[in-house]
């Protein structure tokens, strides 16, 4: 009571809350003095792009937070030899859509594209990519310019793939991306179909999808017993593709079925009948936009325009693609039996893309094998966050690897045991480019360190 008397007097304040320094540079000359060990840069130093990670990688509750946007320019476009430079704040639908008035896209379909250069390359980034091309945004990467932990500028190229691989997927550990060139090509015409089927069926026709030459996307409503299938095959003549279903569809899903869920969710209070409706809406969604007007597309049209708002969670885990007929069918009931023991249920559809083999990373979930990612979303958050911790505890069950950016309640002794000796790899490169620590976060020494 003595010391609220006393703040009430006005005689005596309580302190601020102090929070990590917000340093955002604009120039190459800016971000190097905000590195260089002599600047007095409040440690540790996390790089951020868009901030649309689902867990702490780019965040610190003290130190510095480096905000890379306002590095987003184009520095050049070269159509004849297939490439594009870039600083890494740019975001990327302004890159897709700068490229497509040359005529030109990226090599592979990543989604999100509210994200920026430099944070999908240091951290996966992916989409429904048609084919055993990359799967992830990084894989585009030919070169790029670092600057390190104490301010010095690194130059990799392919001609150094172990250091490049390394620097893929990072996390913003080995230094920071400052610009990139990447790989593209003219706008290429894919034919799309849909299709829907319960989860039994898709679980028995997922390994042939697996091993064709198709790119796919599926949304699995567990409550419905519903996937439908965005299936993706390359036309083989010209073909034509217009952008105005894609936006329509991409509207729909990641703007209007949040916002309309979030209201559902305040103002319906029977729970059987809000989800009713949150299911009929969903299914309307998917029967409606992808069945009637999207028929053709390619990577510059299809790429989503949008991202997760704050008001979206979610959570990534991936699955080996060779299981995931059984996964499907156990997060089904998995979903099930959570809903009837806790009254918790998302009210978004799960998504989940194919993942190639890909080795171009060291820290590439699909290293080994061929992977199956699902993203679990809902506005839901109360009931969140001990959904998410069941979540994982049913992802480790299954053999699901975990992102450092995206799957939350993850244990630090299951990302050890699952990437192993590339972590150890990377954590001996870590240390001899960062040898006193300043862009460790405490959250990220929990592996890393």
């Amino acid at each position: 009571m003595l010391a609220k008397s006393l703040h009430k007097t006005g005689r005596f304040k309580n302190p601020k809350p102090t929070g990590p320094a917000q340093l955002r540079p604009s120039t190459l000359s800016d971000l190097r003095k905000c590195l260089e060990p002599g600047s007095r840069t409040p440690l540790p130093i996390r790089p951020q792009g868009a901030g649309t990670a689902a867990t702490d990688c780019n965040t610190a509750v003290t130190g510095s937070i480096l905000h890379m946007r306002g590095l987003n320019r184009i520095r050049r476009i070269d159509a004849d030899n297939g490439i594009v430079v870039v600083e890494a704040g740019i975001r990327i639908s302004t890159l897709v859509e700068t490229l497509a008035e040359d005529g030109l896209e990226l090599c592979g379909g990543y989604e999100l594209q509210g994200r920026t250069v430099g944070g999908a390359i240091a951290a996966p980034c992916f989409g429904p990519c048609i084919g055993d091309s990359g799967s992830y945004f990084s894989s585009d990467v030919l070169s790029m310019r670092v600057i390190t932990a104490n301010g010095k500028m690194l130059n990799i190229d392919m001609t150094r793939k172990k250091l490049l691989a390394a620097f893929r997927m990072s996390l913003g550990l080995l230094g920071v991306i400052y610009e990139v060139t990447l790989q593209v090509r003219p706008i290429r015409v894919f034919k799309a179909s849909h299709r829907r089927v319960d989860i039994d069926k898709f679980s028995s026709i997922v390994n042939t999808l697996v091993a064709s030459d198709v790119g796919f996307k599926f949304y699995l409503m567990p409550y419905r017993d519903r996937v439908y299938l965005d299936l993706r095959r390359y036309e083989s003549g010209p073909g034509t593709s217009y952008n105005a279903p894609w936006k329509l569809k991409d509207w729909g899903e990641s703007t209007i079925m949040p916002q309309v869920f979030r209201s559902l969710n305040r103002i319906v209070p029977v729970d059987t009948v809000k989800y009713r409706l949150i299911d009929s809406i969903s299914e309307a969604t998917q029967g409606l936009v992808n069945t009637r007007f999207v028929h053709a597309g390619s990577n510059s049209a299809s790429q989503s325009r949008g991202g997760r708002g704050r008001d979206v969670h979610y959570s990534t885990w991936c699955f080996p693609a060779a299981n995931f007929s059984v996964v499907a069918i156990a997060y089904k009931e998995f979903c099930e039996s959570l809903l009837r023991n806790s009254g918790y249920r998302c009210d978004l559809p799960a998504i989940g893309y194919r993942l190639s083999h890909d080795a171009s990373a060291i820290l590439s979930p699909s290293f080994d094998e061929a992977m199956i990612s699902l993203t679990t979303a809902s506005t839901q958050q109360k009931g969140w966050d001990d959904f998410v911790i069941d979540l994982a505890e049913f992802a480790e069950k299954w053999g699901g690897t975990p992102l450092i950016s995206q799957s939350r309640a993850l244990r630090a002794e299951n990302v050890i045991q699952t990437y192993s000796r590339r972590l150890d790899y990377f954590r001996r490169m870590r240390r001899e480019l960062d040898p006193d620590n300043r862009l460790l976060s405490p959250f990220l020494a929990q592996f890393a360190q």
